[in-house]
C-alpha cells in the first residue's frame, strides 16, 4: 500500500479508509488499554493522532519504545476523531518502529530558544516553527518560478565563480586551489587570474536579456561582509530578472507586481503556516501581508523622501541627509508611520550607486529604485541599466574601475544596445517579511555567517 501524506489525509472531506502513514512521533500518551501517538510527517503543521490498542500485535516491540523523535510506519483505518480540533484520527492495525530515539532526544515537548535551535540545525526542521518556515520557503521558490514563467521569462543559470565584482564593494570570497595546506595564488591561479564567489548574477544576466529579451536568475550569492546583524548572511539567494526594452517605470511596475503576487500566493497557499507565525512569531503578520497584497505601492523620489524624513520631527539613530543611504529605520518610518503602505523610492544620487545604473538627465541622480515594505524596509533594489557606451565608460573611469575588466560588458552597448532594466530580490529578505521571522539565520536551512 502506498504512503499517504498526513496533509492530504487531514484535508480529506471523507474518510479514505485504510491508509499507511510514515513520520516521526511528536508526543505519546499511554494508558492501560491504549497509546495515543501524535505523528507528523512534515507535510503540514498539524499532527495526526494514532490510536494503538494495547492488544495490537507487536505493541510491546513497536509502540512501547516509540518515544518522542522516533520514526514509525503505521497502517490503520481513518475514523472520525473523538477529540477536539481534528477531523480524523487513525485506528492502528499495524505499527512498525522504523528508527528509535533515545531519552536524550533534544526536541522534547517544551519551548526552545532560537539560539539553541541554531545549534542543532540538523534537527530544527522538525519543530513547528521551522517546519512552517521551510514549507513557506519551498512554496515561495515555486511561486517565483511561476510568476516569471507565466510572463514569458527565460530562466538562466549564471556563474557562481566569477572575476567581476558587480557591486564594486570588494566584499568577495576568493576562490583558490590548495596544495596540501598551502593556498596556491599569484601565478598559479587556476583560471589564470583571481576568481571569486559571485555577489550577483546581474551582469551575466544582462548578456542574455540582450538576446532573449526577458530573463531571470535565481541562485546563491555570497558576500564577505563581516556583519553580525539580523539581516545579513555570507551566503544567500537572489532573484534577479533583466528586462530588455524597459525603462525605470517598467522596472518598478514589474517589481511591485511580483511582490504582490508572491504575498497573495503565500496567503492563499500557506494559510496554516502563516496563521501559526501570526500567533507565535508576529501577531500583526497577516494584516501586514494583506495590506501589501491589496494596496498599490506609493512612489516617491529619494530627494522627496529625504525632505519628508527631515521634516517629520522624528529622532533617528542615523542622520538623514541628501547623499546618504536610507537606513532601515528611515525605510520603516516611510512604510509604517507615514504612508502606511508599501513604498517605492526612486532616483538616487549617483555617488551612492554602482557604475551600471543609468544616469538621469539632471546629471545628479541615477534611474534606481528600492521597494520598501512594512516591517522590514527594503526588499527589492533595482535600476535601469546604462545602455550608452560612452556614458558607461565614463562611469567606470569615474569609479576607478579598469575598463578592460568589463570589455565584454561594454560590447553589449556597442552591438545593438537597447534600454534595459532589472532588479534583485533577496530571497531570505522576502521570507523574513512573509513569515515575520526577525533573523535571517532562521529562514536559511544552514546559515553561513561570520564567526
Amino acid at each position: 500500500m502506498s504512503r499517504t501524506r498526513i496533509a492530504d489525509l487531514l484535508r480529506s472531506e471523507t474518510s479514505p479508509g485504510t491508509v499507511v502513514v510514515k513520520g516521526w512521533v511528536r508526543t505519546k500518551r499511554d494508558s492501560k488499554a491504549f497509546s495515543f501517538l501524535e505523528v507528523n510527517d512534515g507535510s503540514c503543521l498539524a499532527n495526526l493522532q494514532v490510536v494503538a490498542d494495547a492488544t495490537l500485535t507487536g505493541y510491546a516491540e513497536a509502540v512501547v519504545p516509540a518515544r518522542t523523535g522516533a520514526s514509525v510506519e503505521v497502517e490503520g483505518t481513518v475514523v472520525a476523531s473523538q477529540g477536539q480540533g481534528q477531523r480524523w484520527e487513525l485506528q492502528a492495525t499495524r505499527v512498525t518502529l522504523v528508527g528509535a530515539a533515545p531519552e536524550d532526544y533534544p526536541l522534547q515537548k517544551k519551548g526552545h530558544s532560537l539560539e539553541f535551535l541554531r545549534s542543532i540545525a540538523h534537527l530544527r526542521p522538525r519543530t513547528n516553527l521551522f517546519g512552517a518556515v521551510f514549507r513557506v520557503r519551498s512554496r515561495m521558490a515555486y511561486a517565483i518560478h511561476r510568476f516569471f514563467q507565466e510572463r514569458g521569462f527565460v530562466h538562466v543559470h549564471t556563474p557562481i565563480i566569477t572575476s567581476s565584482d558587480c557591486e564594486g564593494a570588494g566584499e568577495m570570497f576568493r576562490v583558490a586551489t590548495m596544495d596540501g595546506e598551502r593556498m596556491r595564488t599569484g601565478g598559479e591561479e587556476f583560471f589564470g587570474k583571481p576568481a571569486y564567489l559571485t555577489v550577483s548574477g546581474q551582469l551575466e544576466g544582462e548578456t542574455f536579456a540582450c538576446a532573449l529579451s526577458n530573463i531571470y536568475t535565481f541562485g546563491p550569492t555570497f558576500r564577505a561582509e563581516n556583519s553580525h546583524t539580523s539581516r545579513h548572511a555570507a551566503e544567500f539567494w537572489m532573484v534577479e530578472p533583466e528586462i530588455a526594452f524597459c525603462d525605470l517605470a517598467g522596472d518598478m511596475a514589474l517589481a511591485e507586481e511580483m511582490i504582490q503576487f508572491l504575498v497573495a500566493d503565500a496567503l492563499a497557499s500557506c494559510a496554516e503556516d502563516l496563521d501559526f507565525c501570526n500567533r507565535f512569531v508576529d501577531k500583526g503578520l497577516v494584516e501586514r501581508l494583506e495590506i501589501v497584497r491589496d494596496r498599490p505601492f506609493e512612489r516617491i523620489s529619494y530627494t522627496a523622501a529625504v525632505e519628508l524624513l527631515r521634516a517629520s520631527g522624528e529622532v533617528f539613530e542615523f542622520p538623514v541627509e541628501y547623499g546618504l543611504a536610507l537606513q532601515s529605520e528611515h525605510e520603516r518610518y516611510l512604510t509604517e508611520r507615514h504612508f502606511r503602505c508599501p513604498v517605492t523610492v526612486h532616483d538616487y544620487p549617483k555617488e551612492i550607486k554602482p557604475f551600471y545604473m543609468r544616469r538621469n538627465d539632471d546629471g545628479k541622480t541615477v534611474a534606481a529604485m528600492d521597494l520598501l515594505v512594512p516591517g522590514i524596509g527594503e526588499i527589492v533594489g533595482g535600476s535601469q541599466r546604462e545602455e550608452r557606451p560612452e556614458v558607461l565608460s565614463a562611469n567606470l573611469r569615474e569609479q576607478g574601475v579598469d575598463e578592460s575588466d568589463y570589455a565584454w560588458y561594454l560590447d553589449l552597448r556597442r552591438y545593438g544596445s537597447v534600454p534595459h532594466a532589472g532588479f534583485g530580490l533577496g530571497f531570505e529578505r522576502l521570507l523574513m517579511f512573509v513569515t515575520g521571522v526577525g533573523n535571517i539565520r532562521d529562514v536559511i536551512p544552514f546559515p553561513r555567517t561570520p564567526a
